[in-house]
């Protein structure tokens, strides 16, 4: 799906035994980045206030243009990226996923990236084990002590003869046994979240290959973590291990990205003791300096330092990452998470007041990249609903779209390169799909932003009712207008067209009237609805009044629009979200990429 290429992957046919819906998953549509203010005109506010035009009264009509001159803003080509987490790799997921190469598409040539990192991968050490196992070295990267690491061990060996994509058959037996094993270990892993110790696992260099194998075959591009828990005496950064990995693969050339550790400023809590910000900047240059010994990465793209949630202390060791190493990575991430899965309900998904806290974020992040290196590009390098895991039927439910598409068109008009979204599959309940490989709603979402939204942002100007503001009572609009131009690779659609996409939050279906430039336009509508009696808890999803599901192991659905006629006003029902792409508008920002 183009989700694992951009969402668009490329890759060999799947055999009808590869497990059913996942190939299709990474089929036309989708792109897996293995990865990711100006004033109120520049498009790039957090919410579009709709104004009240002096001497207009019960109007409930709102006029809608946007200005098709010049973008505010141009983002990443490979802006929506998604991440894997490492529990794959002990719960077995990873070797399903050489089922997953898709199929090449002849549209949609977009370059993704799959992101290996998450709090466990804070904890990866990567030891080289000289010992033969039937006449292969191994490489074993191992996560602490997870009871499983010597069976693994003794199993895997290096894929030193693996060519080309091949991919993996397993009958369905085997599939019911692996949703078993990693049902019994996502109890595991949701405890160890939960008390923040994790166990050991052992990833080897079969399993290095494996990963790098489905990325590459599916067109993608691997950003891996290093582990920077490994502390020398004085704490400086032990690289000794991460050498090693790094000499393997640059002896199988295999074209990675890198990063060194995850949320630094919970290292205190993970290892006993903390890293401040110039110490951690020192850890970076060691690497650049790691990486530019090895041919193979002299030039390999360093990003860093991943922090958490910028909170006081978080930005003071961002500030001091920053003068230390803020020339040495090529882009600044950090992470961000709405609610704590363990107390999340339905009705914290529909708050404009959470979804803005995301904009406040964006602000304290710029505000010292401005100071210390401006210009550097910023990725959200870790975005869910939920955190711990996720809540079933909340983060993998219709509701939990209002805050995904709303941090898109945040990340995008605020500037943010790339997003990365965590997480494809892996255990939890913040996936895209789950282990039956059926899309959950997110995915749709991504997989429709994928093939309809391009990287030009555009302004927007709104004009409406509002009521009126009570004293002391900040009112925080429920109705969210984003507009880019039309994804270029979506040869449905001439150059100069325009997508808009609209999140009403509203119990109340809203009316927009196109004005200016999109007056008198064709436009198709795609609506995204809740599907069955479940309602905002819904895991299903219906596009125009059809329910979306794969049509078979290997094909996604044809998503079709709704074409409404010209001049005609845009109903938005109730707690809904939508793309509607106004055709053949001419609009000079669009024509060119």
């Amino acid at each position: 799906s183009e989700l694992i290429r951009g969402f668009l992957l490329s890759g060999m046919p799947c055999p009808s035994s590869c497990p059913p819906g996942l190939l299709a998953l990474m089929a036309p549509g989708l792109a897996l980045m293995a990865t990711f203010s100006l004033p109120s005109q520049a498009g790039d506010r957090r919410a579009l206030p709709v104004e009240k035009p002096p001497g207009v009264k019960g109007r409930t009509l709102i006029l809608l243009d946007v200005n098709t001159k010049s973008p505010v803003r141009i983002i990443s080509e490979n802006f929506l990226s998604l991440q894997l987490d490492p529990s794959i790799i002990h719960d077995g997921w990873l070797d399903f996923l050489r089922c997953v190469s898709l199929q090449s598409h002849t549209q949609a040539a977009v370059i993704a990236a799959l992101r290996i990192n998450k709090a466990r991968t804070s904890h990866l050490h990567h030891l080289l084990d000289k010992a033969k196992v039937n006449g292969s070295q191994r490489l074993a990267i191992s996560l602490f002590s997870f009871p499983f690491a010597v069976d693994i061990v003794r199993s895997d060996i290096a894929l030193d003869k693996q060519k080309g994509c091949k991919i993996a058959q397993h009958p369905d037996i085997m599939l019911e046994l692996q949703r078993e094993k990693a049902a019994q270990m996502h109890l595991v892993l949701l405890k160890e979240q939960f008390s923040n110790t994790y166990s050991n696992l052992t990833l080897t260099a079969r399993s290095l290959d494996k990963l790098y194998n489905f990325a590459d075959c599916s067109g993608l591009h691997l950003i891996f973590a290093l582990n920077a828990l490994r502390r020398n005496p004085n704490n400086s950064w032990n690289s000794s291990n991460a050498l090693s990995l790094l000499k393997y693969s640059a002896s199988k050339k295999y074209n990675i990205s890198w990063e060194l550790g995850n949320e630094p400023n919970n290292y205190r809590t993970l290892i006993g003791r903390s890293v401040n910000g110039s110490q951690l900047g020192k850890d970076y240059i060691q690497l650049r300096s790691l990486l530019q010994l090895i041919r193979t990465y002299s030039r390999a793209n360093l990003y860093g330092p991943n922090i958490g949630r910028p909170r006081k202390n978080v930005i003071a060791l961002l500030e001091g990452f920053m003068k230390v190493a803020g020339s040495t990575v090529d882009a600044v991430t950090w992470q961000h998470y709405y609610i704590d899965g363990r107390v999340a309900k339905v009705t914290d998904f529909l708050k404009t007041r959470l979804l803005d806290t995301l904009s406040d974020q964006i602000r304290k992040i710029q505000k010292v990249l401005n100071t210390y290196t401006p210009g550097k590009k910023i990725w959200l390098e870790g975005v869910g609903a939920t955190s711990a895991g996720g809540m079933n039927n909340l983060s993998d439910s219709y509701a939990a779209g209002f805050l995904w598409l709303n941090t898109l068109g945040l990340l995008a008009s605020q500037g943010i390169d790339v997003v990365v979204r965590h997480s494809f599959l892996d255990h939890g309940h913040n996936h895209l799909v789950d282990q039956n490989f059926n899309p959950l709603p997110d995915y749709w979402l991504s997989l429709l932003y994928k093939r309809l939204i391009g990287p030009k942002v555009l302004a927007i100007h709104v004009a409406g009712l509002q009521r009126k503001p009570r004293p002391g009572r900040v009112i925080r609009d429920k109705l969210r207008i984003y507009a880019h131009c039309t994804s270029y690779h979506n040869h449905n659609y001439v150059r100069g067209s325009i997508t808009l996409y609209i999140i009403n939050l509203h119990r109340s279906r809203k009316k927009i009237k196109l004005a200016g430039t999109l007056r008198d336009k064709i436009v198709h509508q795609y609506l995204l609805q809740p599907y069955g009696k479940d309602g905002l808890h819904s895991k299903s999803v219906q596009l125009n009044g059809q329910p979306l599901a794969m049509v078979d192991d290997g094909t996604l659905p044809e998503l079709k629009p709704r074409p409404l006629r010209a001049g005609r006003t845009l109903v938005i029902p109730p707690l809904t979200m939508s793309f509607y792409v106004v055709k053949n508008v001419n609009a000079l920002a669009c024509r060119y990429r």
